[in-house]
């Protein structure tokens, strides 16, 4: 990752700069957690008990419920990827412990929505090696590998590296699609086969691209969602998009600004379906929230 400031016909680079200790990197994304990546902020340093003895760095839950860990190192740590694993296991061992964490941080309601199917490690570092970026190809975990680069001046930057879920063992780190349906004929008419395709056009935007399963909504995400896509209605599709409403194009009966309006699953705008050619129209959209996530 390179920056450059442009002007007067000239390009000058912004040179990275080492972070001196990693609790700045971990304080940086804690405080900006939701933004960066999709997940909301929990506790710090979470202790792990006297018998399993250590301390999770950050703890959250994303935008879907699921429980997530997330590891910090300054440069590049081959023992980041383990020392996770570790974490994770002992959360998955102690999901009530974790159920009164998110009770009493975000309340009731959020408890008793936490997606225990597919618990995330998110690791940040400023680099991986080729073995990190397989290994987590062969590891039934969702884990997101995610390179940092520090510019000073308020500039943080965040590369996704390898996104891995519980279904992408042996495709190869970065290259599986959890879940990822056949390829389907564009649909003919039914409201379900439009469903189908628009799966396969979300699912397709990317590598790492991840279909996450609620009952209400099916959500799709690399680090943050890029959509959801409700399950309740038999007429139409409705799919909500990470892409700001206000800064395209809204189309009456088609597409709609929902801020602030209660609905399942995450994304400020409303897209509704409803004929091959809606999918059509909506290709921008898709990729605008893909961008954005």
């Amino acid at each position: 990752m390179r920056l450059f400031t442009l002007g007067d016909g000239s390009a000058s680079e912004i040179v990275p700069l080492a972070l001196e200790f990693e609790r700045d990197l971990q304080g940086l994304v804690e405080a900006n957690m939701p933004a960066l990546l999709g997940v909301r902020f929990l506790a710090s340093e979470y202790s792990t008990g006297p018998v399993h003895g250590g301390r999770i760095d950050s703890l959250g839950i994303d935008e879907n419920g699921a429980p997530v860990v997330v590891e910090y190192k300054r440069g590049r740590d081959p023992g980041v990827i383990t020392q996770g694993l570790f974490y994770l296991a002992w959360l998955t061992d102690h999901r009530a412990e974790f159920e009164v964490l998110v009770r009493d941080r975000l309340g009731v309601p959020a408890a008793a929505q936490v997606l225990w199917s597919a618990p995330r490690l998110i690791c940040v570092a400023e680099d991986f090696t080729r073995y990190d970026r397989h290994a987590v190809g062969e590891i039934r975990r969702c884990i997101d590998l995610v390179r940092y680069r520090f510019f000073g001046s308020g500039l943080l930057g965040l590369e996704p590296v390898v996104t891995a879920s519980a279904r992408d063992r042996g495709r190869g780190a970065g290259s599986g699609r959890a879940g990822r349906m056949p390829k389907k004929q564009p649909p003919g008419g039914g409201i379900g086969e439009l469903r189908d395709a628009l799966d396969e056009v979300l699912v397709s935007l990317g590598e790492d691209v991840r279909r996450i399963e609620r009952k209400q909504y099916r959500a799709y995400r690399r680090l943050r969602n890029i959509a959801c896509v409700g399950r309740s209605h038999r007429s139409e599709v409705l799919v909500y998009l990470r892409a700001d409403p206000k800064k395209v194009d809204l189309v009456p009966g088609f597409s709609r600004d929902v801020t602030g309006l209660g609905h399942h699953g995450t994304g400020d705008l409303e897209v509704r379906l409803r004929a091959e050619n809606d999918l059509e129209r909506a290709g921008d959209l898709l990729q605008l929230s893909y961008a954005a996530a």
